[in-house]
């Protein structure tokens, strides 16, 4: 099974992110696409072959999650993008239990864009545990490291500097405001009751 890159063109034009930013990015979305399959590939390759207890293997499978979340967590981010943003509709039930679990929109916004804005690279989610119906705003570093185990992503920032940097430089701050203005408050409601 070949995975195949989603096409998120619809996003060109959208405000606060150039097209040269975007078409950068979908770029190096489709590059973990292709790294994914890859990878499964040679998993595929060394098990049939006998291989499978050489480092080369094991080293395979660390990779794999590396470029298979590279492949979600951007489609995921892009899919809560829209062009203009779909507001909030604060009688779903997403937003009440933003309100419930951080005390109020803004209180949970502004730990959003806190965590956005720590020095590193990485992403941000808000992640809902079933287990504990609690939301969290967490941050996942190099893909990989710091996803709650069984915890549903609802909205997902991408921090890594590629997403920003040919637009806002250093300003990061300024990029998670754009990114906020064009999220898609749908798409984070489905994922939240899914």
């Amino acid at each position: 099974m070949n995975y195949e890159p989603q096409k998120y063109d619809l996003l060109l034009g959208m405000t606060g992110f150039s097209d040269q930013l975007l078409k950068n990015h979908f770029t190096l979305y489709e590059g973990y696409v292709a790294n994914t399959n890859k990878v499964l590939a040679l998993i595929k390759e060394m098990t049939e072959t006998g291989k499978a207890s050489t480092p080369e293997y094991a080293e395979l499978k660390r990779r794999f999650g590396w470029e298979y979340n590279g492949m979600r967590l951007h489609e995921l981010y892009f899919g809560n993008m829209a062009k203009g943003g779909k507001k909030m509709n604060e009688g779903e039930a997403l937003a009440k239990k933003i309100i419930a679990d951080f005390g109020s929109i803004e209180q949970w916004a502004l730990d959003f864009k806190s965590t956005g804005t720590m020095r590193g690279i990485g992403w941000v989610v808000l992640s809902h545990d079933k287990v504990s119906d609690k939301l969290f705003n967490v941050w996942i570093n190099e893909h990989d490291v710091g996803h709650l185990a069984g915890a549903t992503p609802v909205l997902v920032l991408d921090v890594f500097e590629h997403a920003y940097m040919i637009d806002y430089g250093l300003k990061k701050a300024d990029y998670i405001t754009a990114f906020m203005n064009v999220t898609d408050w749908g798409e984070a409601e489905k994922r939240y009751k899914s």
